[in-house]
């Protein structure tokens, strides 16, 4: 039928298309449109996105390792994707207000969350989260796995731990050290009390920003910090590197012993995740993962994070669903240990 309404010859092509528009009206053709649209493999509209900017949730202050890992990664994600990347701080009781607002996000995509380790810590610090840290979230990508350094206020007449030992066992109660509350940070300073056996006053601040201003500022006199967010510090010589936290050294500080050089056993190390609400399409899920691994392998980004301490992972979904497990369970055994008691 519709090949007799689309025919033309000389005398008649006119009104014969004339006819066919008449039939096949806006209405139809707008159903047929549709139909075409969802047939396609994936369906269109899945394959659409991003269509428009997308949120990512940084937990934590500005200034600290995630909002630099974040910042870092956004005009690159951006022209990947086509659309802006907003990053947005939502700090507060120890990353727990900015990972409630993703898991309470809905799963389109458009709300992400970067978590830090505190998303494995929190669960044996708080008696009661108002989420559920595995359940509750949609594992999309372990981005990166980042050292931790110990570094003092260059004020402080010490130059590594067996230094800072044995100054803090002299005034014991005296020494003030500052890190994000709920973090492997704070814990890392609690593991250091108690396998040096010294009393310090370790302060939880509401984000790792905070605490590395009051650390170069001299208000507080030492502090474990990512090297992402210290590094520039140490380079300018605005606070003096001790130590490193991790099994090894780290590339970017290769004469800066590690902790166990003096305690042995002791580690701590930290990492960034990428998660979504729970129940998030399979295929956004890909796509963003896709995006961030790109973003993460670009070779200045790489370099970059290199420099600072940050090796890139970008694992895939499946593995980040298998490793968070592993992290809440390795890290309840840490809190267990240093005697923190949950709140």
């Amino acid at each position: 039928m519709i090949g007799e309404i689309i025919h033309t010859d000389t005398e008649s092509g006119h009104s014969r298309r004339a006819a066919w528009r008449d039939r096949f009206s806006p209405v139809v053709l707008g159903g047929f449109a549709t139909l075409t649209l969802f047939s396609m493999p994936g369906g269109a509209l899945a394959q659409a996105y991003p269509a428009k900017p997308v949120r990512i949730i940084v937990p934590a202050v500005p200034g600290g390792g995630t909002d630099i890992l974040a910042r870092l990664l956004s005009p690159r994600l951006t022209a990947l994707t086509g659309q802006s990347m907003i990053i947005e701080n939502r700090a507060g009781a120890s990353t727990n207000i900015g990972t409630e607002f993703v898991a309470r996000a809905a799963p389109d995509g458009y709300t992400v969350l970067i978590a830090t380790t505190p998303h494995a810590v929190n669960p044996s610090l708080f008696k009661k989260l108002p989420f559920d840290p595995i359940k509750d979230f949609t594992m999309i990508s372990q981005l990166a796995l980042t050292q931790t350094v110990l570094v003092v206020h260059p004020s402080l007449p010490v130059k590594n731990v067996k230094e800072l030992v044995a100054l803090a066992k002299a005034r014991p109660g005296q020494l003030t050290s500052a890190t994000s509350g709920g973090t492997s940070q704070f814990l890392a300073v609690e593991m250091l009390k108690s396998m040096a056996g010294i009393d310090v006053l370790n302060i939880p601040y509401k984000g790792a920003g905070a605490a590395l201003n009051d650390t170069v500022a001299g208000h507080v006199q030492f502090q474990v910090n990512t090297l992402l967010a210290a590094t520039p510090f140490i380079q300018s010589g605005r606070l003096r590197a001790i130590a490193v936290c991790g099994a090894k050294r780290a590339t970017s500080l290769p004469d800066v012993p590690t902790v166990a050089e003096t305690l042995k056993g002791f580690e701590s190390s930290g990492w960034y995740a990428l998660l979504g609400p729970a129940g998030m399409p399979r295929d956004v899920v890909l796509k963003l993962h896709d995006a961030f691994s790109k973003a993460l392998h670009t070779p200045e980004i790489t370099r970059r994070l290199a420099e600072l301490g940050v090796e890139v992972v970008a694992g895939s979904p499946d593995e980040l669903t298998k490793v968070m497990p592993r992290e809440i369970t390795k890290w309840a055994a840490v809190v267990k240990a240093s005697g923190v008691k949950p709140e």
